[in-house]
């Protein structure tokens, strides 16, 4: 899993595959490396740790070569050091090859190739694969032959890139659930698994599609099924610039995506809502409308903070369009044997559109007859090209691992895809014009909630060194609760837990203290009452109070022992304001700890292995 780039053409390839992996540095990786081919010589240079050590090592060695392919790993098959790290080569180091994904059949495949006579070096399923392409190579096939007779031997999932020395004008690509793209250039092509790579010198990409063999050579490009069949492919032109990747001056990504909530919420709106009609329009969805409004059922299928958005989802669904509504983790989907129909509707959440939990469970969806839309964020990304419709949020390149901007943009979407169904059924125009104009308010209020970071970050600096930490919320911001904690546990490494309040008298009232932090989510809503009364049992109990609450709100002060006030909205809408100063709590704490919260450990930006 993570990062993948190559390059063939007549330029040295080292400095792009280096600035290449550095671009892929956010995914999360443990270990990198690059392998190289030029006039019958070949290279491999590798470490366990960051791209800046390789980058450090290569620039010792004065190394030139036109062909290469590089990568960064994240751990699956064998702990991270340099042995275990891509690329993998055969014994003679005449045939490299990087990997993303998991082959599941290894060790079979392992033991076959050790009766021939095959000797393994590391603990990974990766070179596994490298010297079963070799096998294929003795018997005299070509290089793309031996790619494709070894993956049809091949259970699970790849995107690899392989170069051989007796073959140095081309490089040969293929996936199976891990995403790859071709880029093209003039006398010069490029593979990576993110554009983000390669943006740098070419815009137009060629996205393959699961099953798929490219043979990339530097003037051109060839691609087949790995069943032989070949395939014409579309050019796609990139539309985001490498500017949006960039830093831009922030001392963090995460920072600056926090901080573009402003313009992320805006672009999901842009050109879709109707205010005067109080309703939206969402051309991903025209061809479908009608069986969406007409859906018996709405599942939700994602992971991690898409599936916090997902239940906020919920909420709306039922609420507004009256649909009974489900949320499904993707990961636990598929392997329950789920009752679909096929009056169903199944939306997918998934920021970067590869998640392989979530691509399964559409897949899932898909044969069992539903109606299957995508919610995602990467444009050309497997599900957005998988789905049978869906809505792109557009909320731009998130780099930073733990999701911000993208999870705002995601409440923004299902947000507008409720109004949309809801006015199609019995909501009255009176009332969608509550929540156009309500939408069209956020980008003003969450700049002035970004006004609070100074506020924010003295509160992290008194919270720094606690252990644990207890957020809790009703109805529309319990889901606010478990996403609080969840950025909290990525970033800093505290353990937290977010519950429904009501559900603190069911266990975690046990644990508090005068050393428990408990944070409240605490809206002027529904449910305020109740909430009032939550704080006031954990206030008996010594426990220490952060509360989001309305700027508003004149009682709650005297309560707590931190309060945090913002912008009313309505109750649908909420979840928007009140996770930003979770955001930036967990940013800050992160940050006062020392640690690297754009890289947190053992985390992967787009998890694309089961």
């Amino acid at each position: 899993m993570c990062g993948i780039v190559g390059y063939i053409g007549e330029k040295n390839c080292v400095p792009i595959l280096i600035n290449g992996l550095k671009r892929l540095e956010y995914r999360g990786y443990d270990s990198a490396g690059i392998g190289l081919i030029e006039n019958g010589n070949s290279s491999i240079i590798k470490n366990k740790g960051k791209v800046s050590v390789l980058e450090e090592t290569v620039s010792t060695l004065n190394l030139h070569a036109g062909l290469g392919i590089g990568h960064t790993r994240w751990a699956t098959h064998g702990i991270p050091n340099e042995i275990n790290a891509h690329p993998h080569s055969n014994e003679k180091n005449t045939l490299f090859l990087i990997h993303n994904g998991i082959i599941e059949n290894y060790q079979t495949i392992k033991k076959g190739l050790q009766n021939l006579g095959y000797n393994f070096k590391s603990d990974t399923d990766s070179e596994v694969l490298v010297h079963l392409i070799d096998s294929f190579l003795t018997k005299d096939y070509s290089l793309s032959k031996s790619v494709q007779l070894a993956l049809n031997e091949v259970e699970g999932t790849y995107g690899i890139a392989v170069i051989y020395q007796n073959e140095p004008d081309k490089l040969v690509v293929a996936r199976k659930g891990s995403p790859l793209v071709v880029g093209l250039g003039e006398h010069e092509n490029f593979i990576a698994s993110d554009v983000s790579a390669i943006l740098a010198y070419t815009k137009q990409v060629v996205y393959l599609d699961d099953g798929e063999l490219a043979v990339v050579s530097k003037d051109g490009f060839t691609v087949k099924t790995i069943s032989d069949k070949e395939i014409e492919k579309e050019i796609h032109e990139i539309s985001i610039s490498l500017e949006e990747i960039d830093k831009g001056g922030y001392p963090h990504f995460m920072l600056k995506e926090i901080i573009e909530q402003t313009e992320s919420v805006r672009n999901s709106m842009r050109g879709r809502l109707l205010v005067n009609e109080g309703t939206a329009k969402l051309g991903g969805l025209a061809d479908v409308v009608d069986r969406l409004v007409n859906s018996k059922r709405i599942l939700i299928s994602a992971c991690g903070t898409s599936w916090h958005a997902a239940l906020v989802g919920e909420y709306m669904f039922e609420q507004f369009a009256r649909i009974p509504t489900e949320v499904e983790y993707a990961s636990e989907f598929r392997y329950r044997n789920p009752i679909i129909e096929k009056d169903d509707t199944v939306f997918l959440i998934s920021q970067s559109g590869e998640t392989a939990d979530t691509r399964a469970a559409l897949h899932e969806a898909k044969n069992r007859g539903a109606l299957v839309l995508g919610i995602c964020n990467v444009v050309g990304s497997t599900i957005a090209r998988e789905s049978m419709a869906g809505v792109y949020i557009h909320a731009g390149p998130e780099i930073g691992v733990a999701s911000t901007k993208a999870f705002t943009s995601q409440l923004i979407v299902l947000a507008l895809i409720t109004l949309l169904v809801a006015r199609k059924k019995s909501l009255s125009t009176s009332e969608g014009k509550k929540i156009t104009d309500e939408l069209q308010k956020l980008p003003d209020k969450i700049s002035e909630i970004l006004k609070l970071n100074d506020q924010i970050e003295q509160i992290a600096n008194e919270f720094k060194d606690s252990k644990n930490f207890l957020y809790l919320g009703r109805g529309y911001n319990f889901p606010v609760a478990l996403e609080g904690a969840l950025k909290l546990k990525e970033i800093s490494y505290i353990h937290a837990e977010g519950y429904p309040a009501a559900e603190m008298k069911h266990g975690p009232i046990a644990l508090i203290d005068e050393n428990m932090p408990v944070v409240f989510i605490a809206p002027k809503d529904s449910t305020y009452e109740k909430i009032v009364s939550n704080i006031e049992e954990v206030k008996a109990r010594g426990g220490r109070i952060i509360a989001i609450a309305d700027d508003a709100d004149g009682e709650i002060d005297s309560l707590v022992d931190y309060v945090i006030k913002i912008p009313r909205t309505i109750e649908m809408l909420s979840p928007v304001l009140n996770s930003i100063p979770l955001q930036l709590l967990a940013y800050h704490i992160a940050v006062i700890k020392g640690l690297n919260v754009d890289q947190p450990r053992n985390l992967a930006k787009s998890v694309t292995v089961e």
